[in-house]
């Protein structure tokens, strides 16, 4: 399927040559890069559009994805966001709240995250061909301005709508659920507290609405919804009254931005010296806030694989990655689709809070979603029935 490179040939003579080509700019993409790069693989990675790339999300980072960043070279703690200690879920009738029990988390916007990861590949020495569109053409080779790409590996990172997946064959998988995300920052007024110390979850009618800091007095909010409406950031804050109140006071700082969140999977992977990262490979519903983790994650698994000699490791373990997200994704959605058993259920979250701190461990993976369920399962139970009044 590419052109491999013979163990003589001279990649840099080459622009199009490199041990590794990696299609897409993206946070994934640049992980990726990065963390090959530490093994002293070449590297060219190429995207269509030039930097920095946005894209509507949540913009926070859980204590296990700043710590998958660390083995990236990556110190966020100089890019001016701002730390959250926990996170609250709330309703109209319940909340509940949970700290983090190993480290902080950070709010940070998705254009500073991608400018440090710009900075850290650059660095590393990743070859970088912005505003450049690889050519997938099928049964032929990937090629750059006319010129085949000469490389042992060929990595997609471009997305959940992957040319590279399509071109390599690899579309063979099942979209289990389609949401939409808009997105829109916010300066607090001096008085609002809301965000600043912890990311909240606000559940409304018709989806959720996410507030995370991001800087001293700036949010992001983030709203989830199945309806595509322009109207519907709109409509989802106007369900919730605390959350309208507290930003009809605050100024918006930017316009709304829509993308679409799913929860995708595919049968395989890799397939010859080609293999997907990040959305590309495979997602989990933006109400997990795993999807940049899912990304770091793969990219070291990705590298530890090439290091030992292939993409075997990588195609093993890759849907390991993703299960747990999955999980909490169909968890959350369920509770989406049926408000009066999300309502029961953050009546019973709210009785006793050391189950939402023990959910909370386990979406980190800190602890092991089986062992809760035998340490709670009954209790839980028991409380969802007695919450049903």
């Amino acid at each position: 399927m590419i052109t491999e490179i013979s163990e003589g040939q001279s990649k840099r003579g080459n622009t199009c040559s490199a041990d590794v080509v990696i299609v897409g700019g993206g946070p994934a993409g640049l992980a990726a890069a990065i963390a090959l790069r530490q093994t002293g693989a070449d590297v060219l990675l190429a995207d269509a559009q030039e930097p920095g790339i946005d894209k509507a999300c949540g913009e926070g980072l859980m204590p296990d994805s700043l710590r998958e960043l660390s083995r990236l070279g990556i110190d966020l703690a100089k890019v001016g966001g701002s730390p959250f200690g926990g996170i609250r879920f709330a309703d109209e009738h319940s909340t509940v709240r949970s700290a983090f029990t190993t480290g902080e988390g950070m709010g940070v916007r998705r254009l500073a995250l991608h400018r440090q990861l710009l900075e850290r590949a650059t660095t590393m020495g990743v070859r970088m061909r912005w505003k450049t569109r690889v050519e997938l053409t099928p049964g032929k080779e990937p090629a750059i301005g006319g010129e085949a790409l000469c490389c042992k590996y060929l990595i997609g990172a471009d997305g959940e709508s992957s040319r590279t997946r399509s071109w390599a064959g690899l579309n063979n998988g099942a979209v289990r659920s389609r949401r939409f995300g808009f997105r829109a920052h916010f300066e607090l007024p001096t008085d609002g507290n809301v965000g600043m110390s912890q990311v909240e979850v606000h559940w409304g009618d018709g989806g959720q609405a996410y507030v995370t800091p991001v800087g001293e007095r700036t949010v992001c909010v983030a709203v989830i919804s199945r309806s595509q409406l322009p109207t519907t950031f709109n409509t989802v804050i106007d369900s919730i009254p605390a959350l309208r109140e507290l930003l009809s006071r605050a100024k918006q700082l930017t316009p709304q931005r829509g993308a679409v969140t799913m929860t995708s999977s595919f049968h395989r992977v890799t397939r010859g010296n080609v293999a997907l990262v990040g959305d590309a490979s495979g997602s989990a519903d933006a109400i997990t806030g795993e999807g940049l983790a899912m990304g770091f994650r793969q990219a070291l698994l990705l590298r530890d694989s090439i290091a030992e000699g292939g993409l075997e490791l990588y195609q093993a373990q890759h849907a390991d990655i993703l299960r747990l997200p999955q999980q909490m994704a169909r968890v959350m959605l369920l509770m989406d689709r049926h408000p009066r058993l999300r309502k029961r259920t953050l009546r019973a979250l709210a009785a006793r809070p050391d189950l939402f701190a023990a959910m909370l461990r386990v979406h980190l993976n800190e602890e092991r979603l089986p062992n809760v369920v035998l340490r709670h399962g009954v209790r839980f139970g028991r409380l969802l029935l007695s919450s049903a009044g």
